[in-house]
C-alpha cells in the first residue's frame, strides 16, 4: 500500500492563539520594571508621587535609561510620560511647550522641571538620598570621567569612517585601552560593581556600555564581554536584577536604533564582522554557541518567553497587520503561521510571497519596548523560519531598515487605537 505525504499543519486561528498567550499584567504600578508602565508606586499611595519622568516612547534613549534605572533601584514612586526623540519622529507640541529644546529626559520634581540626565540625578539625590556613593564624591568623580573617555573612544571607532586597515586598527586599540581601564576599575573592588555595591556610578556606565556591547559586535565583530571578563561579570551581576532586565535591550535593536542617534555607524567589513552582523539580523540566536558564551545575556530563556511574545503580538495585532507591506489581508495568514510555529514548534508554510512581510516584522521588534530579550528572540526565530518556507521566494528581504531616521517605528498608530481584543495601544 502506497504511503501518503503528511499534510502540513494549518495555522492556529486567533481564538486558539489567544488561549495560548500569557495574560498581560493589568497593573504595572508594582512588580518588575516594565517599559509599558505609566505609573510606578512600589506599594505606596499615589498621593505620595512627587516625580514625573519624561522619557522616549521607544526606550532607545540612553540618558532616559540612566534616570529610569535610578528611580527603579531607589523605588521612588513616579509617573511616566513618553515623548518622541528628534531622530525618530516629530516631537509632541505639548512637550516642546514645556521644554522648548525638546531635550530628553526631563523630570518634574515637586513641580520643578529639570533637564539633562546628570542634573536630574543630582536633584534626585538631594531629595531622596544617594544610591551608593554620591555623584560628586571623590571616588565617583574619576569614574564618571572614565565613562566619558570610554564613550569618546567608542564614538571615534564606531562613528568615524576609517581610511584603511591601519586607521581601523588604531580605532580598535584606542577603544580597547579605555575598556581595559574600565575593567581594571571593576577589578579594583570586591564584587562585580564599581564601588562595592551597585550605585549611581554603575548606572551612569550602563546605557552606553550596553550600546557598545551591541554596536561593536554588529559593526566591528568585537565581543566586549568575551574580551574583558570583568565587564562580563558586571553585566552578569546587572542581569540578576529585575530593574536592569526591565530596561535591557538587545543587539538587534541597538544595532539599528543607533545610526540616526550617532550620525552614522561604520562597519569594519571583516569576515568576522559580516558573520556576526548576519547572525544578529537573521539568526540563529543566540549568535554565539555554546549558550554559556552568549554575548547578549547571561540569563537563560524563561519558560513563558514564547507565550509572552505571543501576548504582545496579539495586543497590537490590528495595527501590525495594517502597517505590514503585505497589507492586513495579505499578512493575516503568514502571521498566524509564524505564531503557530512560535507556540507549537511546527512548521506551517505561509502563502507564496510572504517572506517580505514576515521579515519586515522580524526587523522591527524592539527590546524592551515591545517585549523582553528572550521573547523577542523566539518571535524573530519563528518569523524567520516561516519566511524560509515561502514557496515563491524564501530569500525575499523585508524593506530596508532606515539609517537616517526610524520613522518606520512611529508609535502614533499604536497610541491612537483604543484597547480591544484584536490589538490596541500599549
Amino acid at each position: 500500500m502506497a504511503g501518503s505525504a503528511t499534510m502540513p499543519p494549518e495555522p492556529m486561528d486567533w481564538g486558539a492563539l489567544a488561549l495560548a498567550a500569557s495574560p498581560l499584567p493589568s497593573d504595572r504600578t508594582a512588580g518588575p520594571a516594565s517599559p509599558q508602565a505609566q505609573l510606578r508606586l512600589f506599594g505606596r499611595p499615589e498621593a505620595e508621587v512627587r516625580v514625573t519622568l519624561y522619557r522616549d516612547h521607544h526606550a532607545w534613549c540612553p540618558y532616559c535609561q540612566k534616570v529610569w534605572l535610578w528611580l527603579e533601584e531607589k523605588r521612588i514612586p513616579y509617573r511616566i510620560r513618553k515623548v518622541t526623540m528628534f531622530c525618530y519622529g516629530q516631537k509632541e507640541p505639548w512637550y516642546t511647550k514645556q521644554v522648548p529644546s525638546g531635550m530628553l529626559p526631563a523630570l518634574e520634581l515637586d513641580g520643578r522641571l529639570i533637564t539633562e540626565s546628570d542634573r536630574i540625578l543630582e536633584a534626585l539625590e538631594q531629595s531622596f538620598g544617594s544610591l551608593g556613593e554620591a555623584m560628586q564624591s571623590s571616588r565617583a568623580l574619576p569614574l564618571r570621567q572614565l565613562e566619558r573617555q570610554l564613550f569618546r573612544a567608542w564614538c571615534q571607532w564606531l562613528c568615524v569612517p576609517a581610511r584603511g586597515a591601519a586607521e581601523e586598527a588604531r580605532g580598535r586599540e584606542g577603544f580597547d585601552r579605555w575598556a581595559e581601564r574600565f575593567a581594571t576599575a571593576l577589578d579594583a573592588q570586591p564584587g562585580a560593581f564599581l564601588l562595592g555595591d551597585l550605585g549611581t556610578v554603575d548606572l551612569i556606565f550602563v546605557p552606553y556600555v550596553e550600546r557598545m556591547n551591541a554596536s561593536l559586535a554588529y559593526y566591528k565583530g568585537y565581543l566586549l564581554r568575551e574580551r574583558h571578563p570583568a565587564i562580563d561579570r558586571w553585566f552578569r551581576a546587572l542581569e540578576e536584577r529585575s530593574t536592569y532586565l526591565g530596561t535591557q535591550s538587545d543587539f538587534h535593536t541597538h544595532a539599528h536604533d543607533l545610526p540616526p542617534q550617532m550620525g552614522g555607524c561604520y562597519a569594519s567589513g571583516t569576515g568576522e564582522q559580516r558573520d556576526l552582523a548576519d547572525r544578529i539580523d537573521a539568526g540563529p540566536w543566540p549568535i554565539v554557541a555554546p549558550p554559556g558564551a552568549d554575548p547578549e545575556t547571561s540569563q537563560s530563556e524563561p519558560d513563558d518567553a514564547a507565550s509572552v511574545a505571543l501576548a504582545r503580538v496579539l495586543r497590537h495585532r490590528g495595527t501590525l497587520l495594517a502597517r505590514n507591506p503585505l497589507g492586513a489581508e495579505g499578512f493575516e495568514r503568514p502571521l498566524r503561521c509564524a505564531l503557530t510555529r512560535l507556540i507549537t514548534g511546527l512548521d506551517c508554510p505561509p502563502p507564496p510571497g510572504s517572506a517580505r512581510g514576515l521579515r519586515y516584522l522580524r526587523d522591527r521588534i524592539s527590546v524592551p519596548r515591545d517585549m523582553p530579550l528572550h521573547a523577542a528572540r523566539l518571535l524573530r526565530r519563528s518569523l524567520e523560519a516561516t519566511a524560509r518556507l515561502d514557496p515563491a521566494d524564501p530569500s525575499a528581504a523585508g524593506e530596508p531598515i532606515p539609517v537616517q531616521h526610524r520613522r518606520d517605528q512611529d508609535p502614533s498608530p499604536f497610541l491612537a487605537i483604543t484597547s480591544r481584543p484584536s490589538g490596541g495601544g500599549p
